[in-house]
């Protein structure tokens, strides 16, 4: 039943077992991610057939191969994406959204990379063609997506302007690579995005807050903009002036990752594994972790993110 942080107590559940084209993981550490809190409210519930377990992120090994499976191989240490489950000790996933863990990085790094890679890579660089020497403004800056996009952005030589509700949160995004940190408590991010800009604006923007941002992305946004809006935190519905889409040739999209199939979610792996995964073997990339829970203690993981004095992942350990 929906209920606060403390609603999440230890139970115990039988082993899941692989279907076709699925692996069964040894949960090593698992990722916190807000749709997490959200299925805990009661306002984002599992697909159907899936698990009311959360956890949409996980590092382990894989300990059982369903049939079809070629790779990765019973063995083999992996972060993987889940549609639920990732709160445990073992979880099943579609081999296809299996990455292998980079080298250069431990288990509980690995765990919190699926959900925002997938995400950030997705929405930003396949849906928006973010490319090198455009603008990207990304709201949210010291969130796990925010972090996560700041660096993939400038990974792939853009420029990031990023916004954030504090000081602190500023020279976070600022020491990860951002050109430009706004605290929106503060400034207007749409004055500061044209004024940095010399008046062309963000040629793409990620955006988590949703309604309450809308109209005034699109002043911020630059000529043949893309404004991704990947969460509603600030609302679901609005009014907006048509005339400024219309008079910029913006592309205004959304996506929801939970809901999407295991084809489209493994095409965005191959993505990943080809394009990002060799900046962690360079060491040109690293999540950032704001703090490790064991997993019994899940309660509190939630509620640091839902106090919002985080700044990237938080992480659970089995």
């Amino acid at each position: 039943m929906p209920g606060p942080p403390e609603s999440l107590r230890p139970v115990a559940r039988p082993v899941p077992q692989p279907g076709p084209q699925e692996v069964l993981i040894r949960v090593a550490a698992a990722g916190v991610n807000r749709p997490d809190v959200l299925q805990r409210r009661g306002a984002y519930p599992p697909p159907k057939g899936v698990t009311d377990i959360p956890g949409l992120e996980v590092a382990g090994e894989v300990v059982r191969a369903g049939t079809g499976v070629t790779d990765p191989a019973v063995g083999a240490r992996v972060c993987a994406l889940v549609a639920g489950g990732g709160y445990a000790e073992y979880v099943t996933a579609p081999a296809v959204q299996c990455l292998p863990v980079p080298r250069s990085l431990s288990m509980e790094e690995a765990a919190v990379l699926p959900e925002t890679f997938f995400t950030v890579y997705y929405n930003v660089f396949v849906r928006s063609r973010l490319l090198s020497g455009q603008t990207l403004l990304v709201h949210g800056g010291s969130s796990g997506i925010g972090t996560t996009a700041i660096m993939l952005a400038k990974a792939f030589g853009a420029r990031v302007i990023a916004t954030a509700g504090s000081a602190e949160k500023c020279a976070a995004c600022s020491g990860l690579g951002a050109d430009l940190a706004i605290n929106y408590r503060e400034e207007d991010f749409v004055a500061r995005t044209l004024d940095w800009t010399a008046g062309q604006g963000a040629d793409v923007i990620l955006d988590m807050v949703g309604a309450e941002y809308l109209q005034r992305n699109i002043a911020a946004a630059a000529m043949d903009g893309r404004i991704a809006i990947i969460g509603t935190q600030g609302g679901a519905q609005c009014e907006i002036d048509l005339r400024g889409v219309m008079t910029k040739r913006l592309w205004i999209g959304g996506s929801a990752l939970r809901p999407q199939t295991a084809a489209r979610k493994g095409e965005i792996a191959a993505a990943l594994r080809r394009e990002v995964w060799p900046l962690f073997e360079s060491q040109s990339l690293r999540p950032v972790i704001h703090a490790r829970f064991p997993l019994r203690e899940a309660a509190r993981a939630h509620a640091l993110m839902e106090s919002s004095t985080h700044i990237g992942k938080i992480v659970l350990l089995v």
